[in-house]
């Protein structure tokens, strides 16, 4: 007796292959009794969580290529993508990185903030501080602001978004956390300095991300919130600020968020500027010394300076230390005879004067005698864990699961 094989019929066949799942979405036997439902929200919950974890490894993994070599020199990029249109997407950067970095180091990072009628190319060649993180080992950032922006290549520091942390403080902060993770950079020793212009615009950057930089340096510059438009900017810049310094602060210390933290200072000033007013030094230095007092808990006000005369082979200069817990946290610096200018610097480049000292090297000597206390990491991941048990625990109680 033979039996014949079932036949079905062609279009049977189509119609019965087009509703067959694919292999990869079964579900076993196992499956349907260890989740009973595919939508079951514990295992939503528990899923996506990890799933968003193996991304960002898998991210990491990509980038940590330790084998591979780094490219150190004079490099040049545009802003990232991310900070959206326009403006923004129109400036520049410049990276200094020794060749002595690789990718295993984990080196400090210094943001040099240029002034008007600069670029990061004259600011380089006339502060000479390649040379220094040649010496020193550190890498050295240097965002150009664009003509598009400002014709004169001047922050504008004095706009409403920029004073308030937005704008182009929000630009140059994003840049230093791009290149924090692009590059072998010890995210504890992150400094920022800045000349005139730039000098203004650290002093915002310390204000609105102060858990950013662990420390600071203002050549020649204002302080925060010292005009809200150009023509401000102008009369502050041959005045001083019309505002006054502790009010400011207060208003500052008044907005507490994750990023606020008082970062130490350095103030660098010529007593013959005709461009800045030596009076806007003052006002830094008393904007910064009651924020330092009002942002400690409890608030501790700083010590009276400790004032020192300095004489060498260049110019003589005066030096208060403002110190607390033994710890200078603030320090002043002004130069006899010099004018709008970077001490100690290369005379081709605008703004800058041979003699000395050098500012280069006080600036660094004051920058790395702080770190900004690390984060950290595994934190926030004990935390999801200790959530998700006591999830699990809770769901187990009411036999949800």
């Amino acid at each position: 007796m033979c039996i014949l094989p079932f036949r079905v019929a062609p279009q049977r066949r189509a119609s019965l292959a087009s509703r067959r799942r694919p292999w990869c979405t079964r579900r076993t036997v196992a499956d349907k009794l260890r989740f009973p439902l595919a939508t079951n929200k514990a295992v939503d919950q528990v899923i996506r969580p990890l799933t968003a974890l193996r991304t960002v490894l898998a991210r990491l993994a990509r980038w940590s290529g330790l084998g591979t070599p780094l490219t150190c020199g004079w490099l040049s990029g545009r802003y990232p993508h991310a900070l959206g249109s326009g403006a923004f997407r129109q400036r520049d950067y410049f990276l200094y990185i020794p060749t002595t970095v690789t990718r295993r180091s984990r080196v400090p990072l210094l943001v040099m903030l240029h002034g008007c009628r600069q670029d990061a190319r004259s600011l380089a060649d006339g502060t000479r501080m390649n040379a220094l993180a040649d010496e020193q080992r550190f890498i050295v950032l240097y965002p150009q602001q664009s003509l598009w922006a400002n014709p004169l290549r001047c922050w504008n520091w004095f706009s409403p978004r920029t004073r308030e942390g937005a704008g182009e403080a929000a630009a140059i902060v994003a840049l230093v956390r791009y290149i924090v993770r692009s590059y072998p950079v010890d995210r504890s020793r992150v400094y920022v300095a800045g000349m005139s212009a730039g000098g203004a615009m650290a002093a915002t950057l310390s204000f609105c991300y102060g858990a950013v930089f662990a420390a600071c340096a203002i050549v020649s510059g204002l302080m925060y919130r010292a005009a809200d438009s150009a023509v401000g900017a102008a009369h502050a810049m041959r005045a001083g600020a019309r505002s006054s310094p502790e009010s400011t602060a207060a208003e500052a210390a008044r907005k507490v968020s994750r990023r606020l933290g008082f970062v130490p200072t350095l103030v660098m000033h010529g007593d013959g500027d005709t461009v800045v007013h030596p009076r806007n030094a003052e006002q830094i230095i008393a904007q910064f010394r009651k924020f330092a007092e009002l942002v400690t808990l409890p608030p501790q006000p700083l010590a009276e300076p400790v004032e020192q005369f300095v004489t060498g082979n260049g110019r003589s200069y005066r030096q208060l230390d403002y110190v607390r817990s033994d710890q200078v946290l603030l320090r002043s610096i002004l130069i006899d005879g010099l004018g709008h200018a970077w001490s100690g610097g290369d005379e081709r480049e605008i703004f800058n004067d041979p003699t000395p000292p050098d500012a280069s090297h006080l600036i660094w000597d004051f920058l790395t005698r702080f770190r900004r206390p690390a984060p950290q990491p595994w934190r926030s991941i004990r935390l999801w864990f200790h959530q998700l048990r006591r999830y699990g625990r809770r769901r187990s109680r009411d036999g949800s699961l």
